[in-house]
């Protein structure tokens, strides 16, 4: 469990942005993927279509109340980061992660709900330069896996 990083992904729509979470995830070394709400699981042709097989080998569970695992997990001493623009996120790369954590990005239109977001030990947020204000959920858990990721290598070696 001490090198455990969790990614959940509460009530997502798109297949294909599961499917291209499921991609990202693997390449991030994420040691399980927690699908929760309505969030779609393989097999579905859609998502692995675009999770070119990372599906068959990145560990998931489909879990029907996220408040519930996300409180099962802080018991297990999982730290519980939501990635969400906030008056109360912080910048991504300003935090200090450490193992082990979960990164819950939210659903396509609502992000995560402010009872999720109560819940977690801290909210995060990728600093955005152009005239949007978001980015697509799966490109978001991207950027966010990657930030994360490089933070907890950099403290292993």
């Amino acid at each position: 469990m001490n090198n455990s990083f969790f990614l959940i992904l509460p009530d997502i729509r798109s297949c294909h942005n599961v499917g291209a979470m499921f991609r990202t995830a693997d390449a991030f070394g994420v040691s399980k993927i927690f699908l929760t709400g309505y969030t779609p699981a393989p097999p579905k042709p859609q998502i692995d279509k675009v999770s070119l097989g990372a599906e068959k080998w990145v560990s998931f569970k489909k879990y029907k109340h996220t408040k519930l695992l996300v409180n099962r997990l802080k018991k297990q001493g999982v730290k519980i980061y939501a990635l969400e623009f906030s008056e109360n996120s912080r910048d991504i790369s300003l935090v200090d992660f450490k193992s082990p954590l979960a990164l819950i990005v939210g659903n396509e239109v609502e992000g995560v709900s402010s009872e999720i977001l109560a819940l977690c030990d801290g909210v995060v947020h990728i600093p955005m330069y152009g005239k949007k204000e978001s980015l697509n959920v799966s490109i978001a858990a991207g950027v966010a896996l990657y930030e994360i990721k490089n933070k907890l290598y950099r403290k292993d070696r």
